[in-house]
Order: structure tokens, then C-alpha cells, then sequence
């Protein structure tokens, strides 16, 4: 019942051939009152080399902005490993045959992906698939914004940490870890075209979209989606209400998932008393 979930939820968390390459203007938002004017932009933490979306409206928000919020902080490729290690090893009997096939496939060593808590697992493959499709953590959202902070002496701040994201399934339940795992192996085949419609519908700003994909699959996965998502989305809401009682220009950009469909961060920050707009561009 997960699989169709694994897709966006992977862009997430980890995260088309005709965008490589070519324009792309993702939805941005703004929030503001008479001293504090706060952006929000939603991401994907992988793309394809060449994607040209850091332009126009959105250059501008990020160039207007005093400082960026992240929901993590530019990680440390070592620390990330070790954590993962740390939260994602297990001792318990293989998994089923189609799952150490499907990691063989994708280049893992026979056995290795038995290592895994079952929510690593799913995390491997699935990443490994996106990276088979072209896809790539180096090219996504985030490390243009932290490279493109760095350069201009912008403060990068952080809503959540890494250990803090990696709980967030290390908690989940068995029973929902496992369903995850068999959902991610099932859907291996389609992952590449799930991300493609993924971050075509993101590069055309179509919110619409990936909001209505989102909730139409979180009702399948209710636990994943209320700890990926939903309980996210009010913290990251508290945190901008909160800011705004503060001046200045910031720049916050978290997954294109929290700020789509039924619970966004803009809908409860409207419930807020606070007014979103849509910063056409």
C-alpha cells in the first residue's frame, strides 16, 4: 500500500529527461507584516545536472533575504554515514530473497542490504534507483542554496538536525518499516519515472500536483506520512510564526511537499492569523 508514497517521500527525504537542461520556475511563497517579510520556497533534495531554477523571482527572494533556513544544516558526509550506521544496523535474519535480488541489481554486494533496519533499506534502494535515473543530492535544492549562502556571506540556519530526521523512521513501527521496504522494492521499476513526474510538476510550480499526490497516497500510509510530513509541517509552521515577530528578510526553503495539499505550512499558518501569498514571478 506504500508504494506509491516511496516516490515523492524519497525527494523528501533523502528526496525529467525533457527538463535536462531547460527552465524551470518552482512555486515560492511569501509571508509578511510591516518589519518582517519571510519567503518560502519548497525543494527537492535531488535533480539532474543543468536544471536552471535558481533565477528570476526566486534569485531574487534569496538575494532580498538577510539569512536561510534549511531543515538541515549542509552535512558532513562522514558524520551522516556514522549516524546512519549507528540508527540503521541490525542483526536480524536476512531479508526476503526479492530484496537482496533487487539490491544485487543495483549493485550492492549480495547480503549487504541485509545489514539494514528495514527503513534503511528502503531509503538504499530507493536512492539508489533515483541515482540510477540520474539524479543526484549534489544537484538538488539544497546544495545550490548552501554554496550559493556561503558565497555570499548569508547566515544558513537549520529547523531540524540530521539525527533528528534519521529518529523520524528509526521510530516507526515494525509493521510500517517493513511494509515501507517491500513497497520500495516493488516500485524500483517505476522510481525513476515517479521522480520525473515528481520534479516535473515541481518545476512548473504546479503545487497542485504534488500536494494532491502526496495526500492521495499519505492515506494509504497514514504513520510515514504523519511522521514525514504532517507533525513536520506544524513544527516548521510554529517556527515561522514565531519568527515573525522578528525583522528582517529570510529565505526558507524546506521540501516542496510541506508546502503542498491538505496540512501545509502555508494552511496552518493561515489558521495562524497569517496571510500566504503566492509570489508570482
Amino acid at each position: 500500500m506504500f508504494k506509491r508514497l516511496i516516490a515523492p517521500l524519497a525527494a523528501l527525504m533523502l528526496s525529467s529527461c525533457s527538463l535536462f537542461g531547460e527552465d524551470a520556475d518552482p512555486a515560492l511563497w511569501v509571508v509578511k507584516d510591516g518589519d518582517t517579510t519571510i519567503y518560502l520556497f519548497g525543494t527537492v533534495h535531488v535533480l539532474k545536472p543543468r536544471m536552471h531554477w535558481f533565477d528570476e523571482g526566486v534569485r531574487e527572494a534569496f538575494d532580498a533575504s538577510d539569512e536561510v533556513v534549511l531543515e538541515i544544516a549542509k552535512p558532513d558526509p562522514q558524520a551522516i554515514a556514522a549516524l546512519t550506521a549507528q540508527l540503521g544496523t541490525r542483526g536480524g535474519p536476512p531479508f526476503a530473497p526479492e530484496v537482496d535480488a533487487a539490491a544485487r541489481d543495483l549493485g550492492m554486494p549480495a547480503g549487504a542490504i541485509d545489514k539494514q533496519e528495514p527503513w534503511l533499506a528502503a531509503l538504499t534502494l530507493t536512492r539508489l534507483a533515483v541515482a540510477r535515473a540520474g539524479y543526484d543530492s549534489a544537484a538538488g535544492v539544497e546544495a545550490r542554496l548552501s554554496e550559493a549562502a556561503e558565497d555570499a556571506g548569508k547566515p544558513v540556519r537549520a529547523l531540524e538536525s540530521a539525527r533528528g530526521q534519521l529518529m523520524l523512521l528509526d521510530g516507526l513501527s515494525g509493521a510500517t518499516q517493513s511494509a515501507m521496504l517491500d513497497a520500495s522494492v516493488k516500485a524500483l521499476p517505476t522510481t525513476g519515472a515517479r521522480i520525473d513526474r515528481f520534479v516535473a510538476a515541481w518545476a512548473r510550480g504546479d503545487a497542485e500536483t504534488v500536494g494532491a499526490e502526496l495526500n492521495r497516497e499519505a492515506q494509504a500510509a497514514p504513520e510515514l506520512a504523519d511522521a514525514l510530513i504532517a507533525r513536520r509541517n506544524v513544527r516548521f509552521a510554529d517556527w515561522i510564526a514565531a519568527r515573525m515577530g522578528q525583522p528582517g528578510t529570510v529565505f526558507v526553503a524546506v521540501g516542496a511537499g510541506h508546502l503542498a495539499g491538505k496540512g501545509s505550512v502555508q494552511a496552518l499558518l493561515g489558521d495562524k492569523g497569517l496571510k500566504v501569498e503566492r509570489v508570482v514571478y
